[in-house]
């Protein structure tokens, strides 16, 4: 049961508007702040919290309000409010209602994401998480996916922010190590033979499996869910090779996304920052080899990492789209910003739509009416 409804106002400040979703901790919502518009809110579930608990709860808050970075989710404020149940701690910080990369990645339905967007998101990623790794001690997310990582739309065009540092730890200064935690599709296998050994590298790792999720609609790995943490043979499967998969992958981004997914963590990059000069440097081929290896195509859907949060639905993409330009009609700049929120949530039910109106979003998030 959720734990507030449609309506409900918390610290007379912030009107909740809509459900996004939750895990194992936290539930998120849209709301509404009385001055500054539209915010996300991260609530805890945990009720009835001491000063102790909630100091520890609220962590995540503090720590991303340290970290600053334009490719980082964004934190306004952290409190506790009282309910029925007790005292209940939150934070709220920058709503992004194109919603996460997972969402993205599903809109291209049977396409494979271009080339250029899908290194672009990556580069900014690598970005932002290049600053935790740079602090001292590093910190290490420990849950980098694509669930984890935001997409939106600026005057500039795409903005990636990664969100959910709520597993985030800074490593032993002695050894650079963190105990394990995160998502097993992507953890690194030395996680599976020593849960003190998340690092940085294990960090690239996931941005790895990440890339190569982007590039080939597949996994490079799966852990049986039934062994978890002891799962030692998920690893000696042949790696599938990305150009096999998708033609367009060329041989140097193929070394980056291997040398991300090395066995050996020394052989990895050691932090973001060096998988992102990497990135920057790699420049899409101008032509192709007259024969192209076999192209596996992405003929099923985008289901590997289970059931579609945001399901093609062309019909209800082209509702809300008319939707959105209906407000920018009626209500001119005033509508600028919720018309643009709407038209990202058809984004991630019809690519079409992408296509069509990405431009359009640009210019409304700058306060321009067309």
């Amino acid at each position: 049961m959720q734990l507030l409804k449609e309506g409900d106002c918390i610290r007379e400040t912030y009107l909740i508007e809509k459900f996004l979703g939750e895990g194992a901790f936290a539930e998120v919502y849209r709301v509404r702040h009385q001055f500054m518009g539209r915010q996300a809110m991260k609530v805890f579930k945990r009720i009835g919290m001491d000063r102790y608990d909630i100091d520890e709860m609220l962590g995540e808050a503090v720590l991303l309000s340290k970290i600053g970075h334009p490719n980082i989710i964004r934190v306004f404020d952290a409190n506790v409010f009282e309910t029925p149940r007790g005292i209940c701690g939150y934070f709220t910080m920058e709503n992004v209602p194109g919603g996460s990369l997972e969402s993205f990645w599903q809109s291209y339905g049977t396409d494979f994401v271009p080339l250029e967007i899908t290194i672009d998101i990556m580069c900014q990623v690598c970005r932002g998480l290049a600053v935790a790794h740079k602090e001292n001690p590093p910190i290490v997310h420990r849950d980098i996916k694509p669930q984890n990582i935001l997409i939106g739309y600026e005057p500039e065009g795409i903005r990636a922010r990664v969100c959910d540092f709520g597993l985030a730890k800074k490593v032993n200064p002695l050894t650079l190590l963190a105990t394990a935690a995160g998502t097993l599709a992507f953890k690194p296998p030395e996680i599976f033979h020593d849960l003190k050994t998340d690092s940085c590298a294990g960090d690239v790792w996931a941005l790895g499996v990440t890339l190569y999720l982007m590039l080939t609609d597949r996994l490079p790995y799966e852990v049986d869910p039934v062994f978890g943490w002891s799962d030692n043979h998920s690893f000696d499967k042949e790696l599938t090779l990305p150009s096999y998969c998708n033609p367009t992958v060329d041989i140097a981004l193929e070394k980056i996304v291997l040398r991300c997914l090395d066995f050996d963590q020394k052989n990895r990059y050691l932090t973001a920052k060096e998988l992102l000069d990497d990135l920057e440097g790699w420049k899409k081929p101008a032509h192709r080899e007259s024969n192209p290896p076999k192209c596996m195509s992405s003929e099923l859907s985008k289901d590997v990492l289970g059931i579609a949060h945001s399901p093609l639905n062309h019909e209800e993409a082209q509702r809300l789209a008319r939707m959105a330009l209906t407000k920018v009609k009626q209500e001119g700049y005033r509508g600028l910003s919720s018309a643009a929120d709407i038209m990202e949530e058809a984004f991630n039910k019809s690519p079409s739509l992408r296509e069509k109106y990405a431009n359009l979003v640009r210019l409304w998030r700058d306060g321009k009416v067309m």
